[in-house]
């Protein structure tokens, strides 16, 4: 099935708000690193062009992180949206032209996983005919090895997988170090926390790094579609 309209596509930015993601990922509990992280997804997300929610802790639905998330994708096709990409927050690598990568291969009827560093996903871009949410609660979200248990449930259902490129996401203190050595890839406002969240922690992981920012030639463009809410039903 060819999608030839761009509003057949929705993004669904499944993120819990900064507040909440400090909380719960205490490694890296900083209220602003998360709000930048948030205006980062919620900025390039716009400048795809793609209609998208933002499903935060108020909106979700469900007793497990499964439960939740198949609900929210839910949602957003009962909404009358033929194909779904979903993201999160916590991937400042993440940047437009992967949004419109998914939303082409979705219009040519593949199935689109981008595959995180530490074995689970930062995206996923499917069709309606292609989820099941009884089979996706049962997936072993937020543990190892989650990216090759949702390829293999998707091969078994016939679809055609498409793979974008691998990428690091925000878990742990460790996870700052890597993605301070992709300063390049980085936005400028998402950087400077970092660097500042580890500098007392790890001092010596930034003799390596430099001192990147002269490199960065920041971007405060922020147009796009308005930011939309989506409540559970």
């Amino acid at each position: 099935m060819r999608n030839t309209n761009l509003q057949n596509t929705a993004v669904l930015i499944f993120a819990n708000s900064a507040k909440v993601d400090a909380r719960n990922k205490i490694a890296v509990s900083d209220v602003k690193l998360f709000h930048a992280l948030t205006s980062h997804t919620i900025k390039i997300v716009k400048k795809s062009g793609l209609p998208f929610f933002h499903i935060t802790e108020k909106e979700q639905c469900g007793t497990t992180f499964g439960e939740r998330f198949s609900n929210a994708v839910k949602a957003v096709y009962n909404k009358g949206y033929a194909n779904v990409i979903t993201i999160g927050n916590d991937t400042p690598q993440l940047k437009t032209h992967h949004l419109i990568e998914a939303n082409n291969q979705l219009g040519l009827g593949k199935t689109i996983l981008g595959p995180a560093q530490d074995g689970g996903f930062y995206l996923m871009g499917l069709h309606q005919s292609n989820f099941d949410p009884e089979l996706f609660v049962r997936l072993p979200w937020q543990r190892f090895g989650l990216f090759n248990k949702i390829s293999q449930l998707f091969k078994s259902l016939g679809s055609d997988l498409y793979q974008l490129q691998v990428l690091h996401d925000i878990d742990d203190k460790a996870d700052v170090i890597t993605l301070l050595n992709f300063f390049r890839q980085l936005p400028f406002s998402v950087f400077n926390i970092l660097q500042s969240f580890i500098k007392n922690s790890f001092p010596i992981a930034l003799r390596h790094i430099g001192n990147p920012t002269k490199h960065f030639t920041p971007n405060y463009n922020n147009k796009g579609s308005p930011f939309l809410f989506l409540f559970c039903r």
